[in-house]
């Protein structure tokens, strides 16, 4: 499993509202289970972002919280067009000229895990995915 970090508000409208793609500098060859770590800087001018806002961004929600993981998506592929100066189809989240982090099956974590993060993918210890994975278990196990 890998980790990213991503600056609030972006990481709160990946984990509660439908923000499936992450613009970002660089591609990467990784697919799979990604930790989403909320960075410890914020995008203030993204907060009244009109697509933030359609997300539900509330700075009071635990999730908007910095410093911590507060989801697990599954990083499903890349798209890169823009970046070559073609176009994409990879919707409203999608920038121009930023290779498109497609994100799918995202489960926010019951409560934030405080932890420090670091610019681009990052290998997490496993004492942090042992408590994401054992977090999103017994939140399953208390649905069914």
């Amino acid at each position: 499993m890998q980790a990213m970090s991503v600056q609030q508000p972006w990481a709160f409208a990946i984990a509660r509202g439908g923000k499936t793609v992450s613009n970002q500098d660089v591609p990467t060859a990784y697919r799979g289970p990604l930790l989403i770590h909320a960075s410890m800087r914020v995008d203030l001018k993204a907060c009244d972002s009109p697509l933030v806002q359609a997300a539900g961004w509330d700075p009071r929600d635990p999730l908007a919280t910095i410093g911590a993981v507060i989801a697990v998506a599954d990083l499903e592929d890349v798209c890169s067009a823009t970046v070559h100066g073609g176009s994409c189809d990879c919707g409203p989240w999608a920038d121009p000229g930023s290779h498109h982090w497609h994100l799918g099956g995202v489960r926010a974590l019951p409560r934030p895990i405080v932890t420090v993060g670091h610019p681009g993918l990052w290998q997490p210890k496993p004492s942090l995915v042992a408590e994401a994975t054992a977090m999103l278990a017994t939140a399953l196990n208390n649905v069914t």
